[in-house]
């Protein structure tokens, strides 16, 4: 695909938009980065060196849009005065990803769903590495598939995580394997409902062949998919992964134990399930797969054990940003927990756990835009309080707290009311407990 005439917009100087840039640079288009915002000095000049045009601030969002290609940053709402711009002067937006998979020439795997995308993205990265090929975590994590890209040599396979904001904008992006991990509410201050968020995640398969290979949550109603499924279930018999007691099975024989690893709840069974289905789908040997698995240890902010006070434990789960992810938390606590919630309204209602949250939960101190929704709905069945300060929300819940008890920080909505994001909210937790453990 050649680009030496090419006119290009990129919409966006995150990560995403930096890396698009410097790949079009690459293929020798004429390209200019637009942003809204204040960008970092030194990105905006780095690139400016490599030739790229970089217009910022109010500028951007009143500039000339007639461009050949149009590269839409996935973290950006198309509500924003920038994008609207560009609507307006009649500009087709094609995403990050879809630019990157133009010049890919290595297999893609291809994880998204509400949760778990990030644990199973680096599950299947050790595993494969472990079983000798080359790959790399990219896309929705860490480093940008545009980047990733332009190293390809260095790799055999990608594994890429795809977020329902990367899908929107996509093409011919065509996945070998694609796995779907569930489907909960989230995003709905992005989309107008459900429906719409499932029919963005969706288009993950939109391009497959009877060739490839999709490895599905059994418990989704999915719609017909051209690829080959292979199906997991931790809850459901009759599909091809399943789980029996601690062991996970493939067509009922037993393939790998939970304990053997250093992962633990019924969601992350699911999330070695959907890495072992990757691995059957590329004829890896069950000995190879299982060996990267059991190396693998959780990132940060993944139900985090990140001190103890008093014989009182205290959880880091500040990657919950949704509902699904706060429920599979409080599933996985024996104990008895004081509970941190509340950040960021991002549009969906609590009252779906209110039994969960009344089995398990002792007390809940609320913080954040959600606090008083999420008393209104919780205050029914379990003592509420509120904090105006992550600090003030830990000495509440310590207050609240026994013996052999459990705080668990695990927000269920996003970070964006308080934090810069839900890893300066973990870090921030984690600093105040090691604070006061000392």
């Amino acid at each position: 695909m050649k680009y030496s005439h090419t006119r290009a917009a990129v919409l966006g100087l995150g990560t995403s938009g930096e890396a698009a840039a410097k790949l079009l640079q690459r293929q020798g288009a004429r390209v200019t980065v637009f942003d809204s915002g204040k960008p970092d000095p030194e990105k905006v000049l780095g690139l400016k060196e490599l030739g790229v045009s970089v217009i910022t601030g109010e500028a951007a969002d009143v500039a000339e849009g007639n461009y050949d290609l149009t590269v839409l940053s996935p973290g950006i709402d198309p509500v924003v005065p920038l994008v609207q711009n560009f609507l307006r002067q009649g500009a087709v937006f094609t995403g990050e990803l879809e630019l990157a998979f133009r010049f890919c020439t290595r297999p893609v795997i291809a994880i998204t769903g509400t949760n778990g995308k990030t644990t199973t993205t680096q599950l299947i990265e050790s595993m494969l590495g472990a079983a000798g090929l080359r790959t790399v975590a990219c896309g929705n994590i860490g480093m940008p598939f545009s980047e990733a890209v332009q190293r390809q040599d260095e790799f055999d396979i990608f594994t890429v995580e795809v977020s329902s904001f990367q899908l929107e904008t996509i093409s011919t992006f065509r996945p070998t394997v694609a796995v779907w991990l569930n489907l909960t509410p989230d995003h709905l201050d992005r989309y107008r409902n459900l429906e719409e968020y499932r029919t963005a995640k969706l288009r993950v398969f939109e391009n497959q062949r009877s060739s490839d290979f999709a490895v599905t949550n059994y418990a989704d109603d999915l719609p017909g998919i051209a690829a080959r499924q292979i199906r997991f279930s931790a809850y459901l018999k009759g599909c091809d992964f399943t789980l029996h007691g601690e062991t996970i099975q493939f067509g009922g024989e037993p393939v790998l134990s939970m304990s053997e690893t250093h992962v633990s709840g019924i969601h992350n069974a699911e999330n070695l399930m959907a890495a072992l289905g990757t691995a059957y789908a590329l004829q890896l040997p069950w000995e190879k797969a299982k060996c990267g698995l059991r190396q693998y240890r959780l990132l940060p902010h993944r139900c985090e054990q990140v001190g103890e006070i008093g014989e009182v434990i205290f959880i880091n789960d500040s990657k919950a940003t949704n509902l699904d992810a706060l429920a599979k938390a409080l599933e996985s606590q024996p104990k008895p927990v004081v509970l941190i919630a509340g950040g960021k309204d991002k549009g969906f209602g609590f009252d779906a756990i209110i039994d969960l949250v009344r089995a398990k939960a002792k007390h809940a101190v609320l913080i954040g835009e959600m606090a008083d929704r999420i008393f209104q709905s919780w205050s029914k069945v379990v003592p509420c309080s509120f904090a105006q300060t992550l600090r003030e929300a830990v000495d509440q819940a310590r207050q609240h707290s026994l013996p052999g008890e459990v705080v668990l920080f695990s927000p269920g909505t996003s970070s964006f009311d308080m934090f810069k994001n839900y890893g300066d909210r973990g870090n921030q937790f984690r600093e105040i407990i090691q604070e006061l453990a000392r």
